[in-house]
């Protein structure tokens, strides 16, 4: 019986001889598709069970309470797992993924095969109000990865196949082939050639095939589209996505503020504490915040509110359409405050489903408002767009929320509203917001992959890497002709760098400085080096990014900079090393 090293060993050597890379490449393509649509189901599967036992059952047979207490129970098991089993950071599935593939060569842990599939059914089954499209991906992702290690495939290919992942998670999720691929591109600022472009149609219907082998037609949204664009709601539709892009900056706002009041409790338990009891306090008030929400999404779309509203348990008049707005406007105000506090509180979930239950909920409101006093449009219509509209501002993907609304739902007839709403969604949250909730702290650090090739290419070189350290070191009260015995005349430099006797960078000495002195022997012990010491035209920190460095490069017109961290002296980087390392980082990228 062979080892799972001999047998990996003979898949190898067989690929070399009857396969070429191409070929290989879209093998491992279809394979990482599947995987990732097994990890999709996997995490649905999960989630519906919980949900079903607990909601469905218990909730509704025992008693109405109970919608306090399990958010609060889910979080402790969620704290748990995390801290004695995993041991280690989870993160959230699509920022810690686009960290990878900028700064780490699509090295993913594997540990994040299975991190999200067993926390995120927790969190969101026991009643915590986030989605599941960001711990798919996470686990695609970590599939992807060590799919590529596996098979010692090189980092280009190996950020593709995680882009390949990403689409197999996508695609199962939402049975959208299609948008998938779009959100990949889009998401994740992969190249859109052929090489690219067969790989992730491969993965899109290797996962969708997947998706349907275990949920066969069943769709989680499972809305067709019944009413046509009418051009003289133009005005109405440029209305929600003012809504729209106003309710897209007030989501990512709320997200920062919640989050960064979270960060100032140090201790884990506390948050989990608070947190819990401030989603439980929420759920107990408004009920359809329970979860995922697409019964909720559902319901509108179908035009039956009251089944959107059920689960409300105090008496209220529903057939007063006023009181119907106010309850939708209180979802879609509170959503994006649940859904935060879930993560805040350590909870596991993703974003892309929250937006959708927030859309649909405004897109509802805006039609029955526009109805209630005197008007005639589709709320149906409206529903869908709402999502639209939300998507395209909270992710910053307007071209994902156009062809993923308009493929689950066949809305393709919509296609004018559609881009309009998304268009003016997008403009608006940009100008206020710069960056999504996905990319935002990695564009703060300058980590942040994007269609600019150049910048990718600096961005992922590493400063660690261009350091070189064989310069020596001489100190402020070094005599002479010390210098010339112990450092000149043994090195092959002609900068030596300065420090003092607590190791810290204060400035260099030049050969051409020294020539001229350097065979006068009576100035051997009369000279210090403090004295032929000058300041170095520019220092580049360790925490610079590479684009920094090449900044400094361009402003000091020096071919070597000294690098410092915690103001000690590391070593130099040269203007030849860090061309050469950016060509051959350029040739790799784009190869």
């Amino acid at each position: 019986m062979p080892t799972k090293s001999k047998l990996l060993k003979r898949i190898l050597i067989w690929r070399y001889k009857y396969i070429s890379e191409r070929q290989f490449i879209y093998v491992l393509s279809i394979l990482v598709g599947f995987l990732a649509g097994l990890g999709t189901a996997i995490l649905k599967n999960l989630t519906f069970l919980i949900e079903y036992i607990l909601e469905g059952k218990l909730i509704k047979e025992i008693h109405y309470s109970l919608y306090f207490i399990f958010p609060i129970i889910g979080l402790i098991l969620v704290y748990y797992i995390k801290k004695k089993i995993i041991k280690k950071e989870i993160g959230h599935g699509i920022s810690t993924t686009l960290h990878a593939v900028s700064k780490k060569n699509g090295i993913i842990e594997r540990y994040k095969i299975y991190a999200s599939l067993i926390t995120a059914p927790i969190t969101v089954g026991f009643g915590g109000s986030a989605g599941l499209q960001g711990p798919a991906v996470s686990t695609g992702a970590a599939l992807g990865s060590t799919v590529a290690q596996m098979f010692h495939m090189n980092s280009k290919t190996r950020m593709l196949l995680i882009g390949c992942a990403t689409t197999g998670a996508m695609s199962s999720m939402f049975k959208a082939p299609v948008a998938a691929i779009i959100f990949a591109v889009e998401i994740f600022s992969l190249d859109l050639a052929f090489a690219s472009l067969v790989p992730l149609l491969l993965a899109s219907v290797s996962a969708v095939i997947t998706s349907y082998f275990f949920f066969e037609k069943d769709a989680l949204l499972g809305f067709k589209l019944v009413d046509a664009f009418q051009t003289k709601d133009t005005f109405y539709y440029i209305l929600l996505g003012l809504g729209t892009g106003v309710a897209s900056v007030y989501f990512s706002k709320i997200y920062f503020i919640i989050t960064n009041f979270f960060k100032r409790i140090k201790k884990p338990i506390h948050r989990l504490i608070l947190g819990g009891m401030a989603i439980g306090v929420m759920l107990y008030l408004i009920p359809p915040l329970y979860g995922e929400g697409y019964g909720l999404i559902n319901n509108l779309l179908q035009g039956n509110t009251l089944g959107a509203l059920k689960d409300i348990p105090y008496k209220v008049d529903f057939t007063n359409v006023w009181i119907v707005i106010l309850f939708l406007l209180l979802i879609t105000i509170f959503k994006a405050i649940a859904m935060t506090t879930t993560f805040a509180a350590g909870g596991v979930g993703g974003i892309f489903v929250p937006t959708l239950v927030m859309g649909s909920a405004l897109g509802n409101v805006s039609a029955k408002i526009i109805n209630a006093l005197g008007g005639e449009v589709s709320e149906s219509n409206f529903t869908l767009i709402g999502m639209t509209g939300l998507m395209a501002g909270v992710l910053h993907a307007p071209l994902t929320a156009i062809f993923l609304i308009a493929e689950i739902t066949g809305g393709y007839d919509l296609f004018v509203p559609l881009m309009l709403v998304a268009a003016i969604s997008y403009a608006f949250t940009k100008y206020f917001i710069s960056n999504s909730i996905y990319t935002v702290e990695l564009a703060e650090k300058g980590e942040l992959i994007t269609h600019d090739k150049d910048k990718n290419v600096l961005m992922m070189m590493q400063i660690t890497k261009l350091i070189e350290k064989n310069f020596k070191v001489v100190h402020p009260d070094m005599l002479l002709g010390d210098m010339l015995k112990t450092a000149v005349a043994k090195s092959t430099r002609n900068i030596f760098p300065v420090v003092n006797s607590n190791k810290q960078f204060i400035g260099i000495v030049l050969l051409d400085d020294l020539r001229p002195i350097m065979f006068d022997r009576e100035m051997y012990n009369s000279v210090t080096v403090e004295t032929l010491m000058r300041a170095a035209p520019e220092i580049i920190f360790h925490d610079d990014s590479v684009e920094q460095v090449m900044q400094k490069f361009k402003e000091s017109d020096a071919w070597n900079l000294p690098v410092i961290k915690n103001e000690k002296y590391v070593g130099f980087i040269s203007k030849s090393k860090l061309l050469t390392a950016y060509r051959n980082k350029l040739i790799e990228v784009t190869a």
